[in-house]
Formats: C-alpha cells, structure tokens, sequence
C-alpha cells in the first residue's frame, strides 16, 4: 500500500471520529445558551433569573463537558436510545422514526419522478445511438428542469395547483394527493439533471472509435444500445448518489413549504427551538440515510463495471455541447434582464413603507409591494447585492481553501468525502444551531460545503503542475519547495481553479438563497432574494406577485449558471477535440456482456 493510500486512510478515521464527537457534544458546542431557549419553550410566564437558568443547565447535563455530553450521547445511541427532547420531553427515537418515514415515502415518490423525467430525457438519445444516427445531450429541456431550485419549485406548484387552481392540497401529510406536490418539487430537478448527465454521457459514448468498429463489424443495434448505455451509466453513476444526497437537503424546504412532518422540517424546528438533542437523533439519521445511499451506489456501480477497475480505466465520455450559440444568447438574455433589474432597482429604497400592503403592480412600482408596503422591486434589486455579494466572498474563500488542501490531498481526504456528502441545507440547519441564523452563518454553512469538488479539481490540477519537466528538475537544483509552489505551482493552477470557481458562483447564490428562504440566514428586514420569498409565501392567494418578483430574480440566478455551466463544458469539450488522440477511447471488457 502507498503512503497517500495510508494518510487518506487515516484521514477518513479521523475526520470520522472527529464528526461523531461534534455530534455527541453538539449541546455543550451551541454558543447560544440553550438553557434559555428551553426555559422560554417550557414555562413561557418565567421570568429567565441565573437561578433558574442554572436549573435547567443542571437538568440538561451541560456543565459534564462535551467528552462526557458525547460519551453519554453515544452510549444511549448504541442502546437504541437516543434521550428525550428537551422542548416536549418525549422520547426523540419516536419522533425521529416517524418523521423518517414520512420523508422516506416523499423521497421514494420523488425518486419514482425523477426515474420518468430521466428516461423521457435519454430516450431520445438512445432512439438516435440503435438508429446509428449523430446523437445528441438533452438539451433545453435538461438546463430546464436543472435551472429549478427545490424551494423555487416547491413555492410555484403551491402556487399554481393548490392556489390558484386547487387540484391538491396546500400543505398536510394525508395520503397521495398531498405527496403529488412535494414529489415533483424535489423529483423534477433531480431527474432533469441526471437525464442530462446521462443523455450527454450516452452522446458523447456514441462518438467514441470502438462504436464505428462494432457498427461496421454487423454488431446487432441492441447489443450496441446496450453497450453505450453500459459505456455511459458506468462514468455517471456516482452522481446519482449526490443527486439523491441532494434530495435529502432539499427535502427540508419542500417539508416546509408543505408542513410535511419529515425529518427536514423535524431539524429545522429542532434547530430553530434549540431542541438539540431532537436535532442529534435528526442528524445520525440522515448520516445513516447517506452510508446507506453510498454503499447501494457503490454496489450498483460494482455491477455494472462487473468487477473492480483500476483508477483510470474508465474515463468519462467525452463532453457533449452542439449548441455553445443558445447558451451564449441565454445567458446574455438572463444577464441583461438582471442588469435591467439592478439598474432600475437599486436607486429605490428597499426599507420604506410608502405604499398600501401588497399593493398591485403598477407604472410606480413594477413588481408589486409586500406585505409591509415596501417596494419588491426596490427589496429584489438590493437582494441582489445581499444575496450575490457574499456568494462570490464564498466563492473566493473556497478557491482559496481548494488551493491550500490541494497541496495535501490525502490527508485532506476524510473532510472532503464527509463535506461533499452534506447538503448546504443540513449544513446550514447545523450552523443556526450552533450561533444562531444570520447572514454571516449562512455563509459559513455554505462555505463549509463548497470547497470539497474545488480541492479535488486543485489537487489534479497540482499533480499535472509537479508533473511539468521544468518543475521535476527544480529540486535537483536547489530551489525550495515553498518557492516551487509560489513561482512555478500556483500560477499555473490558479486560473483554471478561478474559473471553476466563477462556474460554481450561482449555485452558491442559489444555497445562500435556500436558507434564508427557511429563515437559517439573513435575518429581517435585511433584502435578501430567499427571505424576500419566505415573506411572500403566507400571501400568495391574495398577491401573487409577492412570490413573483423574487422568484424571478432566482429564476435568472439559475438560467445564468446552467448556461455558463454549458458554455464551461463547450469549452472543454472543444480543447479535448483538439488534442484527441488517434486511436480514441477503449472500452473495458467489464463494460460488454458476453
């Protein structure tokens, strides 16, 4: 075994140690004092004295110390005890079970959705690969579907199917009528974007120089559909593990959107009442839920590969993107609209109250007033700042976080397998818990979670640099690894990383959006584009245009990172065509059923 492989195996027991201590101690960790949020909880009509304070702390056990917090956590849990809440006092095991299996049947539904949207997406495309015709990605329909945040879809089909035509209920956990919504909020973006992936893998597959040679050989068109699609499903395969982790945190604002008793809406209002022993019991069982998503998929990719391969011998197909021309317009389009807004916007004011409550559009004001009769157009323009200001200081503290780990790639190994298994959401319920909801920790929630996919892409991009001949040479002339990795590592690296950091920035937005859509960030009256929606959503039945206008800043947010996304791969695509080689890409025998 290398040394790499070692650290990285030392790594992954640290870092998982390290979480299960967090976890076990996360009561004592809160830097707001729980013994107050639990005294308001139980008796609202006391009044918060030390003396009373110290009772509650006594109660609780937070003066043991975090070792003996988590050892005493950790030792109910392996009795299938996971303590009692601190708000209601009842057993958190029950809750969590019960909640756990509301959201297991909605992600069940969704995945059932999201299994249809990805077939109706590659079926063309495979339609093309039997008839031996040029194949091509998804297209606008994928970026579509892709473009939609959970929460934003969530709040449309409230909207439109419980509101405005009242084909489902509103909100409730009743039976299937009532999961319709909630399933296609979270089933439609997660299909569109695996169908995506897989109809550009399956694509980009068909072009490879072992399908002429099959086709040209007689091979019969099922056998060759078959082996594509085989091609194909085993490079995309791991994403589907991260979509369905994706499901998990977007879960949680779709529970609330809903008022469906899942275990998203359990953390939140765990986190928000401090309940955290309610929110431990939350947290173990969506690590649980990700160990097992992890193992099935390692398993399913295992059957397709039909035995272990070395790093390596299963490239990705290469990318797909035959129309650069329509994301260009796209995101010229959606970025001059933004400009539009900004412009006119900004010069309002978002924080006065000069109009009637939600008054109706108009010449005066475009978008609408909200309920407190502030301009949404004013609120929309500045959020704009709130909510794009912070994403790209997130997104340049993860690039520079990416650069740093790079150098150390196994031993930064454990945290980024366990951050790039967090959703933002659940990153975010933590970090309210913790110090509370604000802008600032909203951040940090979605910092913490940005940076894993950046350090991976830093620390290839480190290795191609070391790999350089000058670069190898240097040592054997004296120069200091630190001037090595100043002068001739970092300004090589450097460019590519910023750009995929660029990539990244809309989602970052959109992560920033989703908490303070379910009030973990920016705090009111502060503009921020998820807040704003959150404060629209109780009036959607009486002024629309309360969720319109922010909705539609997200809407921009979106379309502009799907299209410059699709512009990154054109550009990839386009650089790997030029320096293909001859003989094209192989085809391991695993990947062919005899």
């Amino acid at each position: 075994m290398r040394s790499s492989d070692v650290v990285a195996f030392v790594s992954r027991i640290v870092s998982g140690i390290a979480l299960m201590l967090i976890v076990g101690a996360l009561p004592w960790l809160s830097a707001r004092d729980p013994a107050e949020s639990i005294l308001r909880a139980r008796y609202a009509e006391l009044e918060p004295t030390p003396e009373a304070l110290e009772a509650i702390r006594v109660e609780l056990g937070l003066a043991d110390g975090p070792v003996v917090m988590s050892a005493r956590w950790w030792g109910g849990v392996l009795r299938g005890d996971l303590g009692n809440s601190w708000v209601s006092g009842h057993p958190v095991t029950d809750g969590i079970v019960q909640a756990l299996g509301v959201s297991a049947t909605l992600t069940g539904l969704a995945l059932l959705v999201a299994v249809v949207v990805s077939l109706l997406l590659v079926g063309p495309t495979m339609r093309r690969v039997a008839q031996g015709r040029p194949a091509s990605g998804a297209g606008a329909a994928g970026a579509a579907l892709t473009a939609l945040p959970e929460f934003l879809l969530a709040s449309a089909l409230l909207v439109i199917f419980a509101v405005q035509i009242p084909l489902f209920p509103p909100s409730g956990w009743t039976g299937f009528r009532s999961a319709a919504l909630p399933a296609l909020a979270l089933g439609l973006p997660a299909g569109g974007l695996f169908g995506r992936l897989l109809a550009d893998a399956i694509a980009g597959a068909s072009t490879e120089r072992w399908v002429g040679v099959w086709r040209a050989a007689g091979a019969p068109s099922a056998v060759l559909t078959r082996a594509v699609l085989r091609r194909a499903a085993a490079a995309v395969v791991a994403a589907l593990g991260l979509i369905v982790l994706g499901l998990l945190g977007g879960a949680v604002a779709v529970e609330r959107v809903f008022a469906i008793p899942g275990i998203g809406r359990l953390m939140l209002g765990a986190a928000n009442s401090q309940d955290l022993p309610a929110l431990q019991g939350a947290i173990l069982a969506i690590a649980l839920a990700s160990v097992t998503v992890g193992v099935l998929i390692a398993a399913l990719r295992l059957a397709i590969l039909g035995g272990p391969l070395p790093p390596g011998a299963v490239p990705a197909p290469p990318e797909r993107d035959h129309s650069p021309r329509a994301a260009r317009w796209t995101l010229g389009i959606a970025v001059g609209a933004l400009l539009l807004m900004l412009a006119v916007g900004l010069p309002r004011d978002p924080y006065s109250s000069t109009f009637d409550r939600l008054q109706s559009p108009s010449l005066a004001i475009p978008f609408g007033a909200d309920a407190s009769g502030r301009d949404l157009l004013a609120r929309v323009a500045h959020g704009a700042i709130g909510t794009l200001v912070p994403a790209v200081c997130v997104a340049a503290l993860a690039v520079v976080v990416a650069l740093l780990l790079g150098f150390t790639a196994a031993a930064a190994r454990g945290p980024v397998e366990i951050a790039n298994a967090m959703p933002p959401i659940i990153a975010g319920v933590l970090v309210a818990a913790l110090f509370g909801p604000s802008a600032m920790g909203a951040a940090i929630a979605v910092l913490a979670v940005s940076w894993p996919p950046l350090a991976s892409h830093a620390a290839a991009l480190i290795e191609e640099a070391k790999a350089m001949p000058h670069v190898r040479w240097l040592p054997t002339l004296g120069t200091r690894g630190t001037e090595i990795a100043v002068r001739h590592i970092v300004p090589v690296v450097l460019p590519p990383l910023l750009r995929h950091g660029a990539l990244r920035l809309p989602g970052i937005a959109l992560a920033l959006a989703s908490l303070g859509f379910l009030g973990l960030g920016a705090q009111p009256p502060t503009p921020e584009w998820g807040l704003v929606l959150s404060e629209g959503i109780g009036y959607v039945e009486r002024a629309p245009w309360a969720t319109t206008a922010p909705a539609s800043a997200l809407v921009l947010a979106s379309i502009i990172g799907v299209a410059c996304a699709s512009l990154g791969g054109a550009r990839t695509h386009a650089k790997r065509s030029r320096s293909k080689k001859r003989n094209g890409t192989p085809v391991p025998s695993q990947l062919v059923k005899r």
